[in-house]
């Protein structure tokens, strides 16, 4: 134990004899270690943010008919959900469950008697659909649907509200097709107006209570059930159990109906993985200099400890402890920038630009992850004693003669 000290010792004696080149590989090792938990950090609060919008918007688990993905419908709510009542309070006993929201999907012609245009309607139950939304649908004029209305009222998105020039308090006629494919409207009231982010939905958007699309397409059926639950990770265990209990109906996972946080983590995994390429080629390229250099330096002190018996792998132990002391070191300033920059993001206003096909932008955070910030450290720890293994395995084995000659 105590040769192993004197090592250590000895070897941080070393890594200060030209401070200006061992600082500066601790500092590329710094700025390596800083870039790659920042960009890191950003693609996790990404994802998470991502992964909760999916479960928000849709539910962890969405129960429907077994066609209802499988098959297209030739007549309206064809594949829908009948005693969903029944359903709805078997799997509100579960103590896991949070809320269960039937919803209607649907699709017609929205008119003020002047202008007509195609509208995609979602009936929801309106006590419990926009406390469970929360901040992802933004209400921009009026309010949410009031479940106690004595008449039927309406929530459109901002682009179709514009498209007729419509305000609150203003009455429009929804138009669609019954299960029996005659024409039925309704006359609503609008009490609100709200913006998703996304120009295309909001110029078709819009909501009605349940029971508004249930009189308009004269059924009982819904379209999904969204079960939400008090976890996230209980998801995948918890679809298992539906599907056993429930197997006349498609259980899906948000994970399956996500194509969005697919699409964008497979982007950024792809980027992540080409900037931690890149930055580990930097880093192990710079200590590779740094240990090189120093070993053609001490080359004569080589071939002194090799004549006074010292082995070439204990040598090369040597340079190798002293380039994981600039990994650590380096690590260790890098981890504390990135958290300082993860500090200063959660308490500061930087709004991010709107993503392309959106209009909205977003707070830039960065996650912390403990693991995330353990194996950047034991990747930079790794990368210098690859790198300086590779330096100095040569040096430590020149014939003693010829080190001692070195000039």
């Amino acid at each position: 134990m105590k040769i192993y000290l004197k090592r250590i010792k000895f070897a941080w004696k070393n890594i200060w004899r030209n401070r200006r080149r061992s600082g500066a590989t601790m500092g590329v090792t710094a700025m390596g270690v800083t870039g790659l938990l920042f960009f890191g950090g950003f693609a996790l609060y990404t994802y998470e943010s991502l992964e909760e919008f999916s479960a928000r918007q849709q539910g962890h688990v969405v129960l429907s008919h077994a066609n209802f993905y499988a098959q297209n419908e030739e007549k309206p709510m064809q594949h829908g959900v009948e005693d969903w009542e029944k359903i709805r309070a078997d799997l509100k006993s579960n103590t896991d469950v949070r809320q269960v929201l039937p919803r209607i999907e649907f699709t017609g012609l929205i008119s003020n008697g002047d202008k007509s245009s195609i509208f995609v309607g979602s009936g929801v139950d309106a006590c419990y659909e926009f406390t469970v939304t929360g901040p992802f649908l933004e209400v921009t004029q009026g309010e949410v649907l009031n479940p106690d209305s004595d008449m039927p009222t309406i929530m459109l998105g901002k682009g179709l509200a514009q498209q007729f020039g419509t305000h609150i308090g203003d009455s429009l006629t929804l138009l669609t097709t019954t299960v029996d494919g005659t024409l039925n409207g309704v006359d609503a009231k609008v009490v609100g107006i709200f913006g998703t982010g996304v120009p295309e939905m909001d110029q078709r958007k819009l909501y009605v209570s349940l029971n508004v699309a249930q009189n308009l397409i004269a059924t009982r059926r819904v379209s999904t059930l969204s079960v939400y639950l008090k976890n996230t990770a209980l998801t995948m265990a918890y679809v298992d159990k539906l599907k056993q209990r429930y197997p006349q109906l498609a259980t899906r996972s948000w994970d399956e109906l996500a194509t969005f946080y697919h699409g964008v983590r497979n982007l950024y995994d792809r980027i992540f993985a080409v900037m931690g390429f890149v930055i580990v080629i930097v880093v192990l390229l710079s200590i590779i200099n740094t240990i090189g250099m120093t070993v053609v330096e001490r080359t004569r002190e080589i071939g002194t400890l090799a004549a006074l018996g010292a082995l070439p792998g204990e040598l090369l132990f040597n340079f190798v402890i002293e380039a994981a002391m600039i990994g650590v070191i380096g690590s260790a300033i890098g981890m504390l920038v990135a958290g300082g920059i993860t500090l200063s993001l959660f308490y500061g206003n930087v709004m991010m630009p709107p993503p392309p096909g959106m209009t909205q932008g977003y707070p830039l955070r960065i996650a912390f992850s403990s693991a995330l910030y353990a194996k950047t450290a034991l990747a930079m720890l790794a990368i210098t004693i690859v790198g300086a293994y590779f330096a100095a395995r040569k040096g430590v084995r020149k014939p003693i003669v010829e080190a001692l000659a070195h000039v």
